[in-house]
């Protein structure tokens, strides 16, 4: 009897301890595609697994109850209970993961030659995908300001009280310092700048990538503030056609379409759009806040496979804008002698864009691209006319080897920028031809590390003075994977900027009065900067929390400035000090976003330390969206701008604005009514804004809207849809 009890006890600890295999496949919820990669882990065993290449776990556990979790970045994570042995169950358990929202998805960046995913790039990227955009589009149709004007640490500055004309600026630094490029190439340099941001329709855009601070190794020296890079649609096997009507409260329509499509050896893509605005007043002061404005636009483009290593594409960018800002009496054709005063542009835009790339092998590959760009701007005001025609060129050879361990980007290239002038008293004509050659290199020895540097040589004819044209630019950048969710970057670059006379505050003065710029008389800006940030990502419960904050430092010596109408080079340097944070939280169909700024500009000049005008040290962005993909999308968002300071020393008051968006999808339709300003929060409601009579009027500093509340409404018709 004894034995016979003996037995049975051993006989219940081997059923007790007796293994299981579960076997698991993981896969993607909306393509149903198997994810290789995902960790599926046990807490209370502190066991874990990851996904082989076809998407399978395997755990061999004892009869129990278990809580597996599963995690993957670009994923919700989720939760599920095992009870084992299993009971009429299939062999293998299939388990489906969620895919987050775009912006915390894995993003392919181009901006740095490689493309890497961004999460791999010592360079800071940020990139607003193809998701974001379709949401932007759908605000401001017209043009980017909104779109650039909410992403942290870039500030959107008016340039005009009655024109409409913007520029932005990246950590505080002038719209001078920074690059406005389209798929990599500099299409809106000098003269045609200061229209580039309320001339720009985003439908056809795919992806936006910006870099702040330093990136003169690929992007030339004046690249100082940074850089937003504006990537275009390409064809895809599936065609696509797309339109989009919009109507908003201040006059204004937009009207705009894309086509594209790939067949075997040419595909095409073409982007036209009309956006026409009345001019609007709602604060009734007499003058414009929105101007009368005409603009057409049309850009094709022909991409061609001739052979497996081979793919080039071909574009044209063609626009016409007749602008007109003033008086509204004069604006409506009753023009009298006390009401006289307007601000004209007319301007036409005629670029061409070329690209090719041959592979060498999987590895290798060389690539030629080239923009030749035709700028003409007329600039009008009561007694005073100013015309010219830029021309401008950038052509660019480059070779990139991708390795396993180090990767290299190398190649020469050269810009020319000329301005012949026409019908005005001074002449401000100029010629300027840059010569580079640059090199960079991304080394990655380790999972944890990785370091791209590089170095770029310029020459400039005509040189400015004590500079003999020639500057060296290093640049370094490392990436800190620091485990699972923790990462940092640090890095900083040297570059400079030549002098020229198009910059704020010549748009501001609409380039009336100004001298001659003397360029042996002037010196080139030189620039230091660095920057560090610290990034987490993982699981908190069942959301998603991604949280970034940046440090930033540069300094700029012998800063151009306008004094008595002349650019000269201040006695001393300016400094742009600060940090971002950034947080985005995403719970099943609830996403929060919060961004805050702190931007610190001071000017050293003789020895006295002074704050730069018109740079808010605080702002706050704030956005709450609900969105159901495919089907419905809502959002609320706030912003705040803190008080600055102005010319004259006196200070513009803080301000909140609230926005609200609300989109319903279906196939091949998106109805959106939005909402900007809820609070019709409008600078002339604080006092006025010029001094002086209404038939010749001195504009003070505009930081903050003149437009007030604006809501708009409209449709995106898809014909066709390669989603």
């Amino acid at each position: 009897m004894r034995y016979l009890l003996l037995c049975a006890v051993l006989l219940t600890s081997v059923a007790t301890r007796a293994q299981h295999t579960l076997s698991i496949l993981v896969k993607d919820d909306q393509t149903k595609q198997s994810i290789a990669g995902v960790t599926a882990y046990i807490n209370e065993l502190k066991r874990g697994a990851a996904a082989d290449s076809s998407g399978h776990i395997q755990f061999n556990l004892p009869t129990g109850k278990y809580e597996i979790k599963f995690s993957m970045v670009g994923y919700l994570p989720q939760e599920k209970t095992f009870v084992l042995p299993l009971k009429n169950i299939e062999p293998v358990i299939e388990v489906y993961l969620e895919p987050m929202a775009g912006e915390l998805a894995e993003v392919v960046v181009q901006t740095n030659r490689t493309n890497q995913n961004r999460s791999d790039v010592p360079t800071r990227i940020e990139a607003l995908p193809a998701e974001e955009l379709d949401e932007k589009s759908t605000m401001r149709p017209g043009d980017i300001k909104m779109l650039l004007g909410e992403i942290t640490g870039v500030h959107v500055q008016a340039t005009s009280a009655v024109s409409g004309t913007a520029s932005f600026r990246i950590q505080g630094l002038d719209s001078r310092y920074t690059q406005l490029l389209q798929d990599g190439l500099p299409m809106y340099d000098g003269f045609s700048g200061g229209l580039s941001l309320v001339q720009v329709s985003p439908l056809n855009l795919k992806q936006a990538e910006i870099i702040k601070g330093s990136a003169s190794t690929l992007y030339g020296g004046g690249a100082i503030g940074g850089l937003v890079n504006l990537i275009t649609k390409t064809p895809a096997a599936k065609p696509e056609l797309t339109l989009l009507l919009n109507q908003n409260s201040a006059k204004g329509t937009d009207a705009s379409g894309f086509y594209s499509q790939q067949w075997t050896l040419i595909g095409t893509t073409i982007f036209s759009s009309y956006n026409y605005n009345g001019a609007y007043d709602p604060g009734n002061t007499g003058l414009s806040a929105v101007p009368k404005t005409n603009r057409f636009t049309l850009a094709p483009k022909v991409f061609l496979k001739p052979g497996n290593r081979d793919q080039l594409w071909f574009g044209v960018n063609f626009m016409h804008e007749d602008r007109l800002g003033g008086d509204m009496q004069v604006i409506n054709g009753h023009a009298d002698n006390q009401h006289q005063y307007f601000e004209r542009n007319l301007s036409d835009r005629l670029s061409t864009q070329f690209s090719y790339t041959h592979k060498l092998d999987s590895n290798n590959q060389l690539n030629f691209k080239s923009t030749v760009g035709y700028f003409y701007r007329t600039i009008a005001e009561p007694q005073f006319l100013f015309k010219g025609d830029q021309l401008s060129s950038y052509t660019e050879a480059n070779y990139v080897r991708n390795g396993k361990i180090a990767s290299w980007v190398a190649g020469a290239d050269v810009w020319t920028d000329h301005l012949p002038q026409r019908d005005r008293s001074v002449d401000l004509s100029y010629s300027h031809n840059t010569y580079g050659i640059f090199a960079q290199n991304t080394f990655k020895p380790t999972k944890w590390l990785a370091v791209e540097s590089g170095i770029r040589l310029d020459e400039n004819s005509p040189s400015s003075a004590s500079s003999n044209g020639l500057f060296l630019l290093p640049r370094v950048n490392t990436l800190f994977t620091l485990g699972k969710h923790w990462s940092s970057r640090v890095g900083g670059g040297l570059g400079y900027k030549m002098p020229d006379i198009f910059n704020d505050d010549a748009e501001e003065q609409g380039y009336r009065y100004l001298q001659p710029l003397n360029i042996g008389a002037t010196k080139a800006e030189r620039s230091a900067g660095a920057n560090a940030d610290v990034n987490y990502k993982g699981a908190v419960g069942d959301a998603f929390l991604q949280v970034n904050h940046l440090f930033f430092l540069t300094k700029v010596n012998d800063p151009l400035i306008l004094q008595n109408n002349a650019f000269i080079n201040a006695p001393g340097y300016l400094i742009s000090k600060g940090a971002e944070t950034n947080v985005k939280l995403l719970m099943d169909e609830l996403g929060i976003y919060l961004g805050y700024t702190y931007t610190n500009v001071q000017r050293h000049f003789n020895g006295l330390s002074s704050a730069q005008a018109l740079t808010p040290k605080h702002q706050l962005n704030a956005d709450l969206t609900y969105e159901v993909e495919n089907s419905f999308r809502a959002g609320v968002e706030g912003f705040y701008t803190g008080s600055q300071l102005l010319d004259g020393g006196t200070t513009g008051r803080d301000y909140w604005t609230f926005g609200l968006l609300v989109q319903k999808m279906w196939k091949h339709f998106v109805i959106f009514i939005n909402a900007e300003n809820l609070t019709d929060q409008r600078q002339n409601k604080w006092g006025t804004i010029y001094a002086g009579s209404i038939s010749n009027p001195v504009f003070k500093n505009i930081y903050a809207p003149l437009d007030g509340r604006v809501i708009n409404a409209g449709v995106i018709i898809k014909l066709l849809n390669n989603k």
